[in-house]
């Protein structure tokens, strides 16, 4: 049986890298085997195109590119094998991200990201997508004192784009996609990702 890919998204300081494990957890209860991964990341070339994303000032076309870049590899070498082999994933972002964070973020056109998204992983979706919401107020909050990739210092205006992109998404795919507010306690916000789990 084909394995189930299950995707966290959301704006920086959300919180979803905080709840990857807990998801990974409640999944394995369901299945024989889950992993976790990331993106970009994932293979050790995707990883090495991650910091160079991070850390390196570039054109939003230019970012675009190596991030479809790093996802193909991602999913030829982790994510297809794992799921024709049963495995199920917890991952990190996916492609939904790059329409949001370079799509309504920086204004890369969506047909572009549609073109790279059918070159990378061509009938590949996610079965599941968890988009952990939370205002700026509470991003700047959660981010304070860490040291911040370039992507965490977008100013209100880019995040109010990113964040509003992703409930949108939520709203044209409501069986695939789920809004979780991370601003509740963390009790409630594990008690909705079981919720919206327990139906895969």
């Amino acid at each position: 049986m084909k394995g189930r890919f299950v995707t966290l998204e959301g704006v920086d300081g959300a919180g979803k890298s905080t709840h990857q494990q807990f998801v990974a957890d409640f999944l394995a209860t369901k299945a024989p085997h889950v992993i976790q991964t990331r993106e970009p990341g994932g293979t050790d070339l995707a990883e090495r195109l991650r910091e160079a994303i991070l850390q390196n000032p570039m054109a939003p076309e230019v970012e675009t590119l190596l991030i479809f870049a790093a996802r193909a590899d991602h999913v030829t070498r982790v994510i297809r094998p794992a799921l024709d082999a049963g495995t199920w994933i917890v991952c990190d972002r996916f492609t939904d991200a790059s329409v949001a964070y370079q799509g309504a973020g920086k204004g890369v056109p969506a047909d572009l990201i549609q073109r790279l998204s059918a070159a990378a992983h061509a009938g590949l979706a996610p079965d599941r997508t968890f988009v952990f919401d939370c205002s700026y107020e509470v991003s700047q909050q959660r981010l304070a004192g860490k040291k911040l990739d370039r992507f965490e210092r977008e100013d209100r205006a880019f995040f109010e784009r990113v964040r509003n992109r992703y409930l949108e998404l939520a709203k044209a795919e409501p069986r695939r996609v789920r809004v979780i507010d991370a601003a509740q306690p963390l009790p409630e916000i594990r008690k909705a990702l079981e919720c919206n789990l327990a139906d895969l």
